[in-house]
């Protein structure tokens, strides 16, 4: 049997939220949160169109995934973001409770893996690597054009 609701599948619905944000002059980050097998919400980062240093895609989904189920707990969801979430991040997803992070690009500098998987819930699992190289181009391409 066929199951069309893999990583890949979820995280290149990610991509799509980050090639929103390449588009509009934001670091291209997507990120979309998934409740059995349905995704129920998608973001991407908005730091420059909402002048806000915490508007990342992570905060924006986690945002609006809560709204969508009423609850500050998004302990049966999975969050599939383009980049390893910062320290802000993950310290929003502990809070969040979430049942599973899986990320595409590793961000060296800023990721929260620095400092450790336990600034994440203690029963938050997490998965990396999912389209990696995609990703991690389309960051690359961003600040390419940057400079």
């Amino acid at each position: 049997m066929l199951t069309v609701y893999t990583d890949e599948y979820f995280m290149k619905k990610a991509v799509e939220e980050a090639r929103i944000a390449f588009e509009e002059g934001e670091v291209p980050v997507g990120a979309v949160v998934v409740a059995n097998n349905i995704i129920i919400a998608k973001a991407h980062n908005q730091t420059e169109m909402l002048t806000d240093v915490t508007a990342h895609a992570e905060i924006l989904a986690l945002t609006a995934a809560s709204d969508y189920l009423g609850s500050k707990y998004l302990n049966e969801c999975k969050l599939y973001v383009t980049l390893e979430p910062c320290i802000m991040c993950a310290g929003a997803l502990a809070w969040a409770q979430l049942d599973q992070l899986v990320f595409g690009a590793e961000d060296q500098k800023r990721g929260f893996m620095r400092y450790g998987k336990e600034l994440l819930h203690p029963k938050t699992k997490v998965s990396y690597g999912i389209l990696q190289e995609e990703c991690g181009t389309l960051l690359k391409e961003f600040f390419k054009n940057k400079r």
